[in-house]
């Protein structure tokens, strides 16, 4: 017995650990270029860059791994008759099935912790190269485009020569309440104080233009301070569920289920107090329709909050769901061709087993299905992975 298991064990580790290498490095390799593409990064950024995307990388290729690797080993030993001559010997097939399930309940629970990894540690450590570089980011862009901007400020240069930004123009857009401005100079050199977390801009001979009744001309020069963060193209949306680790989603839920509780006997309060009074105007206002919206997007971010743990939890054990049905149906379909194996129970993974995932995974974000919905993927996958072990064990 231990023979076979440790046969078994190795034939899978062999083939997914090669799988896993060649499809990683490519994912890699994909991401790493995306980013760099869209951010302007150079050698270094990308150098480090590589380990906070490695998370990524496997999450998206360690279940599709597994399954090529089932698909493979138990495809090619139920057509050499390897599977015949186990139960010859009145050793039941579930022998050499155990040690793939065993294998596929660790990967399960690695990748639930990958994806942890991945939206906390990895997304956090690619914001922070992205905002550290974004001096040298910068000024690639200034000499092959003449042009840097983000969607606090633009700047506008005639020529780059060295650090020295030649004519340099910088628009600050308006924000809130502020006024937006316009600086013009006769060069420019900017710097990153990491200390302070700002991007510094030297102005030499700079004119400051605001609306019509605001010029100002300041000669010499003054420096500006931006923050890194501002001044990066680094992705900069709130914290939302799934950019958090597990390990802080119940607070940050209970917290938010608080704020929302007050939030709606505030609106009830204000909705009585305007029925008793007879002012139904203030129920019709703008200013009312603006509090249902803010109700219902404080609601939906509820839902989120209630999905996240079950979707990472369901995507982790996606591997587990398809080992049973890799496992089982390339014994049934008894093909030695490692592609054509793979592919007949990839087919059928991807046009039922995604589809069921995004179907429970979007009505459990809007409300409309239990969280518990995005489950129903794995589920499927799992009893139909059952019912083709249960048929191998009898025929």
């Amino acid at each position: 017995m231990r023979v076979l298991t440790r046969y078994v064990l190795a034939e899978l580790a062999k083939i997914f650990l090669l799988a896993l290498s060649v499809m990683t490095i490519f994912m890699i390799v994909v991401g790493v270029v995306a980013e760099a593409s869209r951010q302007g990064l150079g050698p270094a950024q990308i150098a480090r860059l590589l380990p906070y995307i490695l998370p990524n990388a496997l999450l998206f290729t360690i279940p599709g791994t597994i399954l090529f690797a089932v698909s493979s080993v138990y495809g090619r030993m139920s057509s050499s008759n390897e599977i015949v001559a186990i139960k010859s010997a009145g050793i039941s097939p579930m022998v050499v099935l155990w040690p793939a399930l065993f294998f596929a309940v660790l990967l399960s629970l690695l990748t639930v912790w990958l994806n942890d990894v991945a939206v906390s540690w990895g997304t956090e450590g690619m914001q922070r190269v992205v905002i550290e570089a974004v001096e040298e980011i910068a000024y690639s862009k200034l000499k092959t485009q003449r042009s840097y901007g983000t969607k606090d400020f633009l700047i506008h240069v005639k020529d780059v020569q060295g650090r020295r930004l030649v004519k340099p123009t910088v628009v600050f857009e308006p924000k809130d309440d502020k006024p937006g401005f316009t600086i013009m100079a006769e060069w420019a050199e900017m710097s990153s104080d990491f200390e302070r977390q700002e991007l510094k801009i030297a102005l030499h001979d700079f004119t400051v233009h605001g609306d019509s009744s605001f010029n100002l001309v300041e000669p010499g020069t003054q420096e500006i301070a931006i923050p890194l963060a501002k001044a990066s193209r680094a992705d900069q949306r709130p914290m939302m569920p799934a950019r958090m680790s597990l390990r802080v989603l119940p607070g940050r839920q209970r917290e938010h289920e608080a704020r929302l509780d007050a939030y709606r006997d505030q609106l009830a309060f204000h909705g009585a107090v305007a029925l008793a009074t007879g002012d139904f105007a203030a129920l019709a206002s703008d200013e009312w329709t603006k509090r249902n919206l803010k109700l219902g997007w404080d609601t939906n971010d509820l839902h989120r909050f209630e999905t996240e743990p079950q979707r990472r939890w369901a995507n982790g054990f996606s591997c587990l769901a398809f080992v049973l049905v890799g496992a089982a149906t390339s014994i049934k379909r008894r093909n030695s061709d490692f592609l054509t194996s793979f592919f007949m129970v990839f087919a059928p993974t991807l046009a039922i087993y995604y589809p069921l995932l995004m179907f429970g995974l979007d009505g459990a974000k809007n409300g409309t299905l239990p969280p518990w919905s995005v489950w129903s993927g794995n589920v499927f996958m799992g009893l139909w992975g059952l019912k083709q072990i249960g048929w191998v064990l009898r025929y």
